[in-house]
Protein backbone atom coordinates (compact mmCIF):
# COMPACT_ATOMS: atom_id res chain seq x y z
CA UNK A 1 0.00 0.00 0.00
CA UNK A 2 1.36 3.23 -0.88
CA UNK A 3 1.90 6.29 1.18
CA UNK A 4 -0.61 8.31 -1.09
CA UNK A 5 -3.17 5.54 -0.34
CA UNK A 6 -2.27 5.63 3.75
CA UNK A 7 -3.19 9.40 3.26
CA UNK A 8 -6.29 8.80 1.83
CA UNK A 9 -7.69 6.07 4.39
CA UNK A 10 -5.88 8.78 7.03
CA UNK A 11 -7.96 11.35 5.59
CA UNK A 12 -11.33 9.46 5.68
CA UNK A 13 -11.16 8.44 8.88
CA UNK A 14 -10.52 12.07 10.20
CA UNK A 15 -13.49 13.35 8.27
CA UNK A 16 -15.82 10.08 9.45
CA UNK A 17 -14.25 11.00 13.19
CA UNK A 18 -15.42 14.60 12.67
CA UNK A 19 -18.64 13.94 11.26
CA UNK A 20 -19.27 11.40 13.70
CA UNK A 21 -17.97 14.38 16.69
CA UNK A 22 -20.89 16.93 15.56
CA UNK A 23 -23.84 14.37 15.24
CA UNK A 24 -25.99 14.93 18.28
CA UNK A 25 -26.90 11.47 20.04
CA UNK A 26 -30.70 10.80 20.00
CA UNK A 27 -31.29 8.19 22.63
CA UNK A 28 -28.70 7.01 25.61
CA UNK A 29 -27.11 4.19 23.15
CA UNK A 30 -25.80 6.59 20.66
CA UNK A 31 -25.00 8.74 23.66
CA UNK A 32 -22.25 6.16 25.42
CA UNK A 33 -21.17 5.67 21.90
CA UNK A 34 -20.56 9.27 21.56
CA UNK A 35 -18.32 9.51 24.92
CA UNK A 36 -16.52 6.25 23.92
CA UNK A 37 -15.75 6.69 20.19
CA UNK A 38 -14.85 10.39 20.20
CA UNK A 39 -14.10 11.39 23.89
CA UNK A 40 -12.30 8.57 24.20
CA UNK A 41 -14.63 7.75 27.59
CA UNK A 42 -16.24 4.69 28.96
CA UNK A 43 -18.69 4.55 31.62
CA UNK A 44 -20.20 2.15 33.24
CA UNK A 45 -23.97 2.17 32.76
CA UNK A 46 -25.37 -0.44 35.37
CA UNK A 47 -24.72 0.54 39.07
CA UNK A 48 -22.55 -1.99 41.16
CA UNK A 49 -24.00 -2.20 44.39
CA UNK A 50 -28.12 -1.91 45.00
CA UNK A 51 -29.32 1.57 45.83
CA UNK A 52 -26.35 3.42 43.91
CA UNK A 53 -26.80 5.01 40.82
CA UNK A 54 -24.13 4.90 37.52
CA UNK A 55 -22.66 7.37 36.36
CA UNK A 56 -23.37 7.67 32.91
CA UNK A 57 -27.28 8.03 34.42
CA UNK A 58 -25.76 11.37 35.24
CA UNK A 59 -25.24 12.61 32.00
CA UNK A 60 -28.10 10.78 30.32
CA UNK A 61 -30.01 13.10 32.63
CA UNK A 62 -28.15 16.11 31.84
CA UNK A 63 -27.99 15.71 28.52
CA UNK A 64 -31.64 14.94 27.23
CA UNK A 65 -34.07 17.92 27.88
CA UNK A 66 -36.86 15.04 26.72
CA UNK A 67 -37.50 13.90 30.26
CA UNK A 68 -40.86 12.53 31.34
CA UNK A 69 -43.40 15.54 32.90
CA UNK A 70 -42.66 16.26 36.80
CA UNK A 71 -38.99 14.50 36.65
CA UNK A 72 -36.94 17.17 38.26
CA UNK A 73 -34.56 18.96 36.14
CA UNK A 74 -32.02 20.36 38.99
CA UNK A 75 -29.52 17.60 40.06
CA UNK A 76 -26.92 16.66 42.82
CA UNK A 77 -24.44 14.41 42.45
CA UNK A 78 -23.36 12.56 45.55
CA UNK A 79 -20.06 10.34 44.97
CA UNK A 80 -17.11 9.32 46.76
CA UNK A 81 -13.86 11.63 46.81
CA UNK A 82 -12.05 10.16 43.66
CA UNK A 83 -15.27 9.49 42.19
CA UNK A 84 -15.14 11.45 38.99
CA UNK A 85 -17.76 13.66 39.96
CA UNK A 86 -15.75 16.84 38.51
CA UNK A 87 -14.45 15.12 35.42
CA UNK A 88 -18.29 13.90 34.63
CA UNK A 89 -19.19 18.11 35.04
CA UNK A 90 -16.22 18.58 32.46
CA UNK A 91 -17.79 16.08 30.07
CA UNK A 92 -21.36 17.06 30.45
CA UNK A 93 -20.54 20.96 30.30
CA UNK A 94 -18.90 19.46 26.97
CA UNK A 95 -22.11 17.95 25.51
CA UNK A 96 -24.27 21.12 26.31
CA UNK A 97 -21.76 23.11 24.64
CA UNK A 98 -21.25 21.07 21.41
CA UNK A 99 -25.09 20.17 20.45
CA UNK A 100 -26.93 23.39 22.18
CA UNK A 101 -25.74 25.81 20.37
CA UNK A 102 -25.89 29.46 22.17
CA UNK A 103 -26.57 27.58 25.33
CA UNK A 104 -24.51 29.43 28.40
CA UNK A 105 -23.18 27.25 31.22
CA UNK A 106 -21.47 28.51 34.24
CA UNK A 107 -19.21 26.19 36.75
CA UNK A 108 -19.26 27.39 39.87
CA UNK A 109 -16.84 25.89 42.45
CA UNK A 110 -16.40 25.61 46.44
CA UNK A 111 -13.11 27.11 45.98
CA UNK A 112 -11.45 28.88 43.20
CA UNK A 113 -9.06 25.86 42.51
CA UNK A 114 -12.01 23.27 42.56
CA UNK A 115 -13.49 25.32 39.58
CA UNK A 116 -9.91 25.39 37.77
CA UNK A 117 -9.67 21.23 37.86
CA UNK A 118 -13.23 21.07 36.05
CA UNK A 119 -11.94 23.94 33.29
CA UNK A 120 -8.64 21.96 32.69
CA UNK A 121 -10.39 18.81 32.37
CA UNK A 122 -12.85 20.99 29.90
CA UNK A 123 -10.02 22.20 28.36
CA UNK A 124 -8.68 18.67 27.73
CA UNK A 125 -11.28 17.03 25.88
CA UNK A 126 -11.37 20.41 23.68
CA UNK A 127 -7.58 19.54 22.96
CA UNK A 128 -8.99 16.61 20.85
CA UNK A 129 -8.16 17.20 17.09
CA UNK A 130 -11.44 16.21 16.35
CA UNK A 131 -12.62 18.73 18.90
CA UNK A 132 -10.21 21.88 18.39
CA UNK A 133 -10.97 23.62 15.25
CA UNK A 134 -15.03 24.21 17.30
CA UNK A 135 -13.52 26.22 19.84
CA UNK A 136 -13.97 30.10 19.18
CA UNK A 137 -10.42 32.16 19.89
CA UNK A 138 -8.42 31.39 22.53
CA UNK A 139 -9.03 29.17 25.76
CA UNK A 140 -8.73 31.61 29.24
CA UNK A 141 -8.44 30.89 32.58
CA UNK A 142 -11.83 31.55 32.97
CA UNK A 143 -13.81 31.25 29.63
CA UNK A 144 -14.47 28.97 26.96
CA UNK A 145 -16.55 29.57 23.51
CA UNK A 146 -17.33 27.56 20.49
CA UNK A 147 -17.99 28.69 16.77
CA UNK A 148 -21.68 28.02 17.49
CA UNK A 149 -22.01 30.64 20.20
CA UNK A 150 -22.10 28.47 23.29
CA UNK A 151 -19.93 29.50 26.59
CA UNK A 152 -18.88 28.21 29.60
CA UNK A 153 -17.63 30.62 32.08
CA UNK A 154 -15.89 29.65 35.18
CA UNK A 155 -17.34 31.77 38.82
CA UNK A 156 -15.70 32.88 41.73
CA UNK A 157 -17.21 31.91 45.09
CA UNK A 158 -18.96 35.23 45.65
CA UNK A 159 -21.98 37.28 45.31
CA UNK A 160 -20.35 40.07 42.68
CA UNK A 161 -19.53 36.75 40.48
CA UNK A 162 -23.06 35.20 40.52
CA UNK A 163 -25.61 37.81 40.82
CA UNK A 164 -26.64 39.21 37.18
CA UNK A 165 -25.66 35.71 35.71
CA UNK A 166 -28.31 34.33 33.51
CA UNK A 167 -27.18 30.81 32.32
CA UNK A 168 -29.35 28.20 31.61
CA UNK A 169 -27.18 25.64 33.53
CA UNK A 170 -25.31 26.15 36.96
CA UNK A 171 -22.94 23.47 37.55
CA UNK A 172 -21.70 23.53 41.43
CA UNK A 173 -18.66 21.60 41.85
CA UNK A 174 -17.81 20.42 45.84
CA UNK A 175 -20.60 22.43 47.02
CA UNK A 176 -20.10 21.06 50.33
CA UNK A 177 -17.61 23.89 50.93
CA UNK A 178 -20.44 27.10 49.45
CA UNK A 179 -20.99 29.54 51.78
CA UNK A 180 -24.79 29.68 52.66
CA UNK A 181 -25.80 32.84 51.10
CA UNK A 182 -24.16 32.18 47.89
CA UNK A 183 -25.38 28.89 47.06
CA UNK A 184 -28.57 30.81 48.34
CA UNK A 185 -27.98 33.59 45.59
CA UNK A 186 -26.74 30.90 43.01
CA UNK A 187 -30.65 29.91 42.96
CA UNK A 188 -31.99 32.51 41.22
CA UNK A 189 -29.77 32.95 38.16
CA UNK A 190 -30.60 30.35 35.65
CA UNK A 191 -33.09 30.58 32.97
CA UNK A 192 -34.64 28.87 30.08
CA UNK A 193 -33.89 29.12 26.44
CA UNK A 194 -34.00 27.88 22.75
CA UNK A 195 -30.54 26.55 22.10
CA UNK A 196 -30.81 25.28 18.64
CA UNK A 197 -33.18 22.72 18.13
CA UNK A 198 -33.35 22.04 22.30
CA UNK A 199 -35.04 23.66 24.65
CA UNK A 200 -33.29 23.99 27.71
CA UNK A 201 -34.70 24.47 31.06
CA UNK A 202 -32.78 26.17 33.36
CA UNK A 203 -31.23 24.21 35.63
CA UNK A 204 -29.07 24.03 39.07
CA UNK A 205 -26.44 20.97 39.58
CA UNK A 206 -24.63 19.84 42.58
CA UNK A 207 -21.33 17.80 42.69
CA UNK A 208 -19.95 17.34 45.82
CA UNK A 209 -18.85 14.07 48.07
CA UNK A 210 -20.88 14.59 51.82
CA UNK A 211 -18.63 15.79 54.56
CA UNK A 212 -20.79 16.54 57.36
CA UNK A 213 -24.24 16.10 58.91
CA UNK A 214 -26.31 18.90 58.83
CA UNK A 215 -24.18 20.42 55.68
CA UNK A 216 -25.14 21.68 52.38
CA UNK A 217 -25.50 18.08 50.69
CA UNK A 218 -27.02 16.57 53.42
CA UNK A 219 -29.77 19.25 53.09
CA UNK A 220 -29.89 18.99 49.45
CA UNK A 221 -29.83 14.72 49.63
CA UNK A 222 -32.86 15.05 52.06
CA UNK A 223 -34.92 17.27 50.23
CA UNK A 224 -38.11 14.88 49.15
CA UNK A 225 -38.84 15.61 45.46
CA UNK A 226 -36.98 19.33 45.01
CA UNK A 227 -33.79 17.66 42.76
CA UNK A 228 -32.83 14.31 41.68
CA UNK A 229 -30.26 12.33 43.16
CA UNK A 230 -27.16 10.38 41.58
CA UNK A 231 -25.37 8.57 43.92
CA UNK A 232 -22.20 6.49 43.52
CA UNK A 233 -19.05 5.07 46.00
CA UNK A 234 -15.66 3.72 45.74
CA UNK A 235 -16.99 0.21 44.82
CA UNK A 236 -19.47 1.49 41.59
CA UNK A 237 -15.99 3.07 40.31
CA UNK A 238 -13.63 0.23 40.98
CA UNK A 239 -11.43 -0.59 38.17
CA UNK A 240 -11.73 -4.84 37.06
CA UNK A 241 -9.39 -7.11 39.44
CA UNK A 242 -8.73 -9.67 37.21
CA UNK A 243 -8.65 -13.00 39.43
CA UNK A 244 -5.19 -13.95 38.63
CA UNK A 245 -3.96 -10.55 40.64
CA UNK A 246 -5.74 -11.57 43.99
CA UNK A 247 -7.53 -13.55 45.82
CA UNK A 248 -10.97 -12.50 47.40
CA UNK A 249 -10.34 -14.16 51.09
CA UNK A 250 -8.64 -11.77 53.07
CA UNK A 251 -8.74 -8.64 50.93
CA UNK A 252 -9.15 -5.69 52.86
CA UNK A 253 -12.29 -4.39 50.78
CA UNK A 254 -13.79 -7.87 50.18
CA UNK A 255 -16.85 -6.78 52.78
CA UNK A 256 -17.83 -3.94 50.25
CA UNK A 257 -16.60 -5.46 46.99
CA UNK A 258 -17.86 -8.53 47.38
CA UNK A 259 -16.49 -9.59 44.55
CA UNK A 260 -17.88 -7.48 42.46
CA UNK A 261 -14.92 -5.75 40.84
CA UNK A 262 -14.41 -9.07 39.35
CA UNK A 263 -16.67 -7.78 36.68
CA UNK A 264 -16.20 -4.20 36.99
CA UNK A 265 -15.42 -1.06 34.66
CA UNK A 266 -14.40 1.93 36.93
CA UNK A 267 -11.58 3.46 37.14
CA UNK A 268 -10.13 3.56 40.59
CA UNK A 269 -7.61 0.21 40.72
CA UNK A 270 -8.33 -1.76 43.60
CA UNK A 271 -4.72 -1.53 44.74
CA UNK A 272 -5.64 2.53 45.54
CA UNK A 273 -8.91 1.28 47.04
CA UNK A 274 -7.19 -0.70 49.62
CA UNK A 275 -4.38 1.70 50.34
CA UNK A 276 -7.07 4.42 50.75
CA UNK A 277 -9.15 2.11 53.32
CA UNK A 278 -5.74 1.10 55.22
CA UNK A 279 -4.67 4.91 55.82
CA UNK A 280 -8.26 6.21 56.95
CA UNK A 281 -10.38 5.62 59.80
CA UNK A 282 -14.17 3.96 59.53
CA UNK A 283 -16.20 7.13 59.61
CA UNK A 284 -14.25 8.44 57.08
CA UNK A 285 -14.10 5.21 55.05
CA UNK A 286 -17.77 4.77 55.33
CA UNK A 287 -18.99 8.44 54.63
CA UNK A 288 -16.45 10.08 52.07
CA UNK A 289 -15.94 6.78 50.03
CA UNK A 290 -18.81 4.48 50.32
CA UNK A 291 -20.87 7.59 50.34
CA UNK A 292 -22.99 5.87 53.20
CA UNK A 293 -24.07 8.24 55.26
CA UNK A 294 -22.10 11.74 56.73
CA UNK A 295 -19.15 12.22 59.18
CA UNK A 296 -19.90 11.14 62.60
CA UNK A 297 -16.51 12.26 63.55
CA UNK A 298 -17.51 15.69 65.62
CA UNK A 299 -20.67 15.27 66.41
CA UNK A 300 -21.90 15.64 69.76
CA UNK A 301 -24.27 12.45 69.84
CA UNK A 302 -22.73 10.34 67.66
CA UNK A 303 -24.76 7.58 69.32
CA UNK A 304 -27.79 8.88 68.03
CA UNK A 305 -29.40 6.54 64.68
CA UNK A 306 -32.99 7.31 63.72
CA UNK A 307 -33.36 3.50 63.50
CA UNK A 308 -33.15 2.67 66.78
CA UNK A 309 -33.82 5.69 68.85
CA UNK A 310 -37.05 7.11 66.89
CA UNK A 311 -40.05 5.13 66.76
CA UNK A 312 -43.96 5.49 66.34
CA UNK A 313 -45.74 5.06 69.23
CA UNK A 314 -49.08 6.28 71.30
CA UNK A 315 -49.10 6.53 75.22
CA UNK A 316 -51.84 5.95 77.55
CA UNK A 317 -52.92 9.01 79.25
CA UNK A 318 -54.93 7.01 82.40
CA UNK A 319 -52.07 5.31 82.59
CA UNK A 320 -51.13 6.66 86.52
CA UNK A 321 -47.65 4.72 86.84
CA UNK A 322 -46.26 7.03 84.06
CA UNK A 323 -44.87 10.42 84.77
CA UNK A 324 -45.85 13.15 81.96
CA UNK A 325 -42.78 15.59 82.20
CA UNK A 326 -41.31 18.33 79.33
CA UNK A 327 -38.31 20.42 78.49
CA UNK A 328 -37.94 23.56 77.36
CA UNK A 329 -35.30 26.54 76.25
CA UNK A 330 -36.59 29.81 76.33
CA UNK A 331 -36.03 31.96 73.30
CA UNK A 332 -37.63 34.88 71.25
CA UNK A 333 -35.50 35.53 68.13
CA UNK A 334 -34.43 32.38 68.45
CA UNK A 335 -36.89 29.79 68.98
CA UNK A 336 -38.66 28.56 72.15
CA UNK A 337 -38.63 24.71 71.95
CA UNK A 338 -40.76 22.82 74.19
CA UNK A 339 -40.82 19.22 74.65
CA UNK A 340 -43.39 16.84 76.09
CA UNK A 341 -41.96 13.50 77.38
CA UNK A 342 -43.25 10.70 79.49
CA UNK A 343 -40.92 8.95 81.72
CA UNK A 344 -42.08 4.77 82.75
CA UNK A 345 -40.21 4.49 86.33
CA UNK A 346 -40.52 0.95 85.64
CA UNK A 347 -37.60 0.33 82.86
CA UNK A 348 -36.52 4.05 83.21
CA UNK A 349 -37.38 4.35 79.56
CA UNK A 350 -37.85 8.31 78.59
CA UNK A 351 -40.37 8.92 75.16
CA UNK A 352 -40.26 12.04 73.76
CA UNK A 353 -43.93 12.27 72.27
CA UNK A 354 -43.95 15.85 70.77
CA UNK A 355 -42.44 19.06 70.55
CA UNK A 356 -43.46 22.92 69.79
CA UNK A 357 -40.74 25.00 68.14
CA UNK A 358 -41.75 28.44 67.72
CA UNK A 359 -39.93 31.90 67.22
CA UNK A 360 -40.84 35.30 68.22
CA UNK A 361 -43.70 34.50 70.37
CA UNK A 362 -43.73 36.10 74.06
CA UNK A 363 -43.60 33.63 76.77
CA UNK A 364 -47.08 33.81 77.58
CA UNK A 365 -48.32 32.55 74.21
CA UNK A 366 -46.11 29.52 74.98
CA UNK A 367 -47.29 29.09 78.28
CA UNK A 368 -51.24 28.30 76.87
CA UNK A 369 -49.49 26.31 74.88
CA UNK A 370 -48.22 24.00 77.51
CA UNK A 371 -51.78 24.10 79.08
CA UNK A 372 -54.08 23.90 76.30
CA UNK A 373 -52.05 21.03 74.98
CA UNK A 374 -53.74 17.78 74.10
CA UNK A 375 -51.07 16.07 76.06
CA UNK A 376 -51.89 15.76 80.16
CA UNK A 377 -50.12 18.87 82.29
CA UNK A 378 -46.41 18.12 82.82
CA UNK A 379 -45.79 16.93 86.88
CA UNK A 380 -42.66 19.16 85.97
CA UNK A 381 -40.21 21.20 83.36
CA UNK A 382 -36.88 20.61 83.00
CA UNK A 383 -36.09 24.57 81.89
CA UNK A 384 -32.54 26.43 81.16
CA UNK A 385 -31.76 27.47 84.66
CA UNK A 386 -31.23 31.07 82.63
CA UNK A 387 -34.94 31.09 83.03
CA UNK A 388 -34.23 32.44 86.95
CA UNK A 389 -33.39 36.23 85.97
CA UNK A 390 -35.16 38.58 86.06
CA UNK A 391 -36.79 40.54 83.06
CA UNK A 392 -35.18 43.88 82.65
CA UNK A 393 -39.19 45.34 81.69
CA UNK A 394 -41.24 43.40 83.40
CA UNK A 395 -39.03 42.31 86.55
CA UNK A 396 -40.27 38.90 86.77
CA UNK A 397 -38.26 36.19 85.42
CA UNK A 398 -39.41 33.13 82.95
CA UNK A 399 -39.30 30.24 85.53
CA UNK A 400 -41.87 33.03 87.91
CA UNK A 401 -44.18 33.40 85.16
CA UNK A 402 -44.58 29.40 84.61
CA UNK A 403 -44.63 28.95 88.34
CA UNK A 404 -47.73 31.82 88.33
CA UNK A 405 -49.59 29.54 85.93
CA UNK A 406 -49.55 26.45 87.93
CA UNK A 407 -46.32 24.71 86.53
CA UNK A 408 -43.63 23.22 88.41
CA UNK A 409 -39.96 24.44 87.29
CA UNK A 410 -36.78 22.46 87.51
CA UNK A 411 -33.33 24.59 86.62
CA UNK A 412 -30.33 22.22 87.94
CA UNK A 413 -27.86 24.39 87.28
CA UNK A 414 -25.59 21.63 85.46
CA UNK A 415 -22.86 22.19 82.63
CA UNK A 416 -23.52 21.54 79.10
CA UNK A 417 -20.98 19.18 78.79
CA UNK A 418 -22.87 17.23 82.10
CA UNK A 419 -26.16 17.12 80.02
CA UNK A 420 -24.83 15.98 77.29
CA UNK A 421 -23.06 13.38 78.87
CA UNK A 422 -26.52 12.53 80.40
CA UNK A 423 -28.29 12.15 77.72
CA UNK A 424 -25.34 10.03 75.82
CA UNK A 425 -25.69 7.58 78.82
CA UNK A 426 -29.54 7.08 77.84
CA UNK A 427 -28.75 6.47 73.72
CA UNK A 428 -26.42 4.28 74.44
CA UNK A 429 -26.23 2.81 77.86
CA UNK A 430 -23.39 0.23 78.92
CA UNK A 431 -25.55 -2.34 79.28
CA UNK A 432 -29.21 -2.90 77.76
CA UNK A 433 -31.28 -1.20 75.12
CA UNK A 434 -31.93 2.53 75.27
CA UNK A 435 -33.46 4.09 77.20
CA UNK A 436 -34.26 7.06 75.26
CA UNK A 437 -37.47 7.03 72.32
CA UNK A 438 -38.29 10.07 70.02
CA UNK A 439 -41.84 9.89 68.34
CA UNK A 440 -40.99 10.91 64.18
CA UNK A 441 -42.88 13.61 64.67
CA UNK A 442 -40.28 15.47 66.40
CA UNK A 443 -38.18 16.71 63.61
CA UNK A 444 -36.81 19.52 64.86
CA UNK A 445 -35.45 17.42 68.17
CA UNK A 446 -34.41 14.82 65.25
CA UNK A 447 -32.69 16.75 63.25
CA UNK A 448 -30.87 18.70 66.15
CA UNK A 449 -29.57 15.81 67.37
CA UNK A 450 -27.88 14.39 63.62
CA UNK A 451 -26.20 17.62 63.24
CA UNK A 452 -25.24 19.27 66.83
CA UNK A 453 -21.55 19.18 66.43
CA UNK A 454 -18.33 20.40 68.18
CA UNK A 455 -15.68 22.98 66.63
CA UNK A 456 -13.75 21.00 64.21
CA UNK A 457 -10.48 23.23 64.79
CA UNK A 458 -10.71 23.05 68.52
CA UNK A 459 -10.67 19.57 69.41
CA UNK A 460 -10.55 20.46 73.21
CA UNK A 461 -13.43 22.69 73.24
CA UNK A 462 -16.81 20.56 74.90
CA UNK A 463 -19.21 23.44 74.04
CA UNK A 464 -21.38 22.98 70.74
CA UNK A 465 -21.48 24.80 68.06
CA UNK A 466 -24.20 27.12 67.48
CA UNK A 467 -24.81 27.29 63.89
CA UNK A 468 -27.96 24.88 63.54
CA UNK A 469 -31.19 23.74 65.40
CA UNK A 470 -29.41 23.46 68.68
CA UNK A 471 -32.72 24.44 70.90
CA UNK A 472 -34.40 21.43 70.80
CA UNK A 473 -31.02 19.22 72.33
CA UNK A 474 -31.34 22.20 74.51
CA UNK A 475 -34.63 21.42 75.62
CA UNK A 476 -33.91 17.64 75.83
CA UNK A 477 -30.55 18.38 77.98
CA UNK A 478 -32.73 20.18 80.41
CA UNK A 479 -34.90 17.68 80.33
CA UNK A 480 -32.74 14.77 81.00
CA UNK A 481 -30.26 16.49 83.56
CA UNK A 482 -33.85 17.34 85.39
CA UNK A 483 -34.97 13.82 85.80
CA UNK A 484 -31.65 12.11 85.80
CA UNK A 485 -29.86 14.27 88.10
CA UNK A 486 -32.17 14.57 90.99
CA UNK A 487 -30.99 15.38 94.31
CA UNK A 488 -28.69 12.56 95.98
CA UNK A 489 -28.64 10.60 92.39
CA UNK A 490 -24.89 9.25 92.10
CA UNK A 491 -23.00 8.97 88.84
CA UNK A 492 -20.28 10.27 87.37
CA UNK A 493 -22.32 13.34 84.97
CA UNK A 494 -24.82 13.86 88.01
Amino acid sequence: MTSHHLKQISETLCANQSLLALTAPRTPDQLHAWLRHVAGVYLPREPVLPGSTAPFDYLRHTFFEDRPSGTPRDCVVWACRGGGKTYLGAIATMLDLLFKPGVEVCVLGGSREQSQRLHEHLRKLFDRPTLAPLVDGKITERRLALTNGSACDILAQSHTSVRGRRPQILRCDEVELFKPDVWQAAQLVTRTKRCGETLVHGAVEALSTMHEPGGLMSTLVTDEGGRRVFRWGVVDTLANCPAASRTCDGCPIEPECAGRARHAHGHIRVEDAISMKRRCAEPTWESEMLCLRPSREHLVFPEFNRATHTARFEMDRDDRSLEWIAGMDFGFRAPTVILWAVHDPGDNTLRIIDEHARAEMILADHIETITKSRWPKPRWIGADPAGRQRSDQTGVSPAQQLRKAGLTVRDRPKSIHEGVLAIRARLQPASGPPTLIIHERCEQLIKSLETLHYSRDNPHDLTPVKDGPDHAADALRYLVVSLDCVAGAKGFWC
